[in-house]
């Protein structure tokens, strides 16, 4: 894993938990010198579960929630708690980072469902050899089953399952993705990467930074928005970049949720379908710190704009790029959201394993975890001097906790 802060100064993280354990690794992974503070008493793990909400979102409603299997909620605080280290201050909010995790829920008054997700668009299905969660969360996700499954199906849960159950995995998946599903396999795949971020492209430092970043945030939903809404908590401008045509589908959903990731933030729309719009993005951009990309990298190329060049242009520039599998070929072509993503990271196949059932961990679970990630390192790089291009997926941001959680010390 590429560093991306300068070998200089140290940092100290307190305590002794998983949290502190987990805050000291990925700060370590970003080339921060760190030593352990005074111990201090911690929470176990299975109380923040508790204490987060999360355990409320994962199992069956009937029956008591169920544990998961990794420490995932002391995580999201240690990534917190490293962000925090890294800014030399406390956040100001009374929220650690497992908290945040479940914070859409507890707005939007999800609970846990089983074998569907929280907020009802994912579900995992037996196939024909296994199972897989196909994430339905647009309403031209559901005019595709034809075309998907190859054959007339009505619009509903019970007659997806009908067909899918005849079907391979393998077959269903890739076929899924063609058409442009957000689909996986529940199978663990074999984590042979640890790493959280990948640098993919790194360019001249800035010879002078001001006072505060400016962030552009051309992303949507949940994991751009609390990314570029940590940095704004340490003191960024952030402006919030929309298209006309297609504005951030949060909007569609809870406005008290919107709103605790989004207030605060200049707000811009721009008409991206004319020259102009796209020239006022391009110069945006230019004035940028950091830019926080939530969309597959075609979208932005298809309009002429590559972070490639613009990293090279602009020295200093950090170009947070957050997608569901990650900027290489054929995964850049793949969508994800945040609760198939977690399928796909294992977590759901960790809690088959010591339930017996298929379920959801949490509510979107990828979503908030990545964000809290992207923050720490675009952070990070703009304290170094910038002029990294950061890529996260979410799916891997699941992975390095499971495999964290397997083994601890790298």
């Amino acid at each position: 894993m590429q560093k991306i802060l300068p070998a200089s100064g140290a940092f100290q993280v307190k305590g002794n938990g998983d949290a502190s354990r987990y805050a000291t690794q990925l700060l370590r992974d970003l080339g921060a010198l760190v030593s352990s503070g005074e111990t201090r008493l911690h929470t176990s793990a299975a109380q923040r579960w508790s204490d987060s909400g999360l355990a409320e979102l994962t199992g069956f409603f009937d029956q008591p929630p169920a544990d998961c299997p990794i420490p995932l909620a002391s995580y999201g605080d240690g990534v917190l708690h490293a962000f925090e280290t890294l800014l030399g201050k406390k956040l100001p909010t009374s929220m650690q980072g497992g908290d945040l995790m479940a914070q859409r829920a507890t707005v939007c008054g999800l609970h846990r469902r089983g074998e569907v997700s929280p907020g009802g668009s994912c579900k995992i299905l037996p196939t024909a050899d296994g199972h897989l969660a196909v994430n339905l969360a647009r309403d031209s996700d559901w005019r595709l089953l034809d075309a998907w499954l190859q054959a007339e199906t009505a619009p509903t849960w019970s007659a997806v399952e009908a067909q899918v159950v005849r079907l391979p995995t393998a077959q269903l998946v890739e076929r899924g993705r063609l058409l442009g599903l957000a689909i996986t396999s529940t199978r663990i795949e074999p984590c042979l990467d640890r790493s959280w971020f990948e640098v993919t492209q790194q360019t001249a430092t800035a010879t002078r930074q001001r006072g505060l970043p400016r962030v552009v945030d051309l992303s949507s939903l949940w994991a751009g928005p609390l990314c570029s809404r940590l940095l704004q908590w340490a003191g960024a401008e952030v402006i919030k970049v929309e298209s006309r045509q297609r504005p951030d589908g949060a909007r569609h959903g809870s406005p008290e949720f919107f709103s605790h990731l989004n207030s605060g933030k200049q707000q811009l729309q721009l008409d991206l379908h004319k020259p102009g719009g796209v020239k006022t993005l391009e110069e945006l951009i230019r004035s940028a710190d950091i830019v926080i990309e939530g969309s597959r990298p075609r979208a932005l190329r298809q309009m002429g704009i590559q972070a490639e060049s613009l990293l090279v242009e602009v020295p200093g520039l950090t170009w947070v790029s957050i997608s569901g599998y990650g900027r290489s070929e054929p995964q850049a072509n793949w969508i994800a959201y945040g609760d198939d993503a977690g399928v796909a990271g294992g977590l759901s196949a960790l809690l088959h394993q010591t339930t017996g059932r298929w379920m959801f961990c949490g509510d979107a679970i990828a979503d908030p975890l990545t964000g809290m990630h992207a923050a720490l390192a675009a952070l990070a790089s703009w304290q170094g001097g910038g002029g990294h291009l950061l890529a996260f997926s979410l799916v891997q941001t699941v992975q390095h906790c499971v495999a964290f959680s397997q083994n601890p010390l790298h």
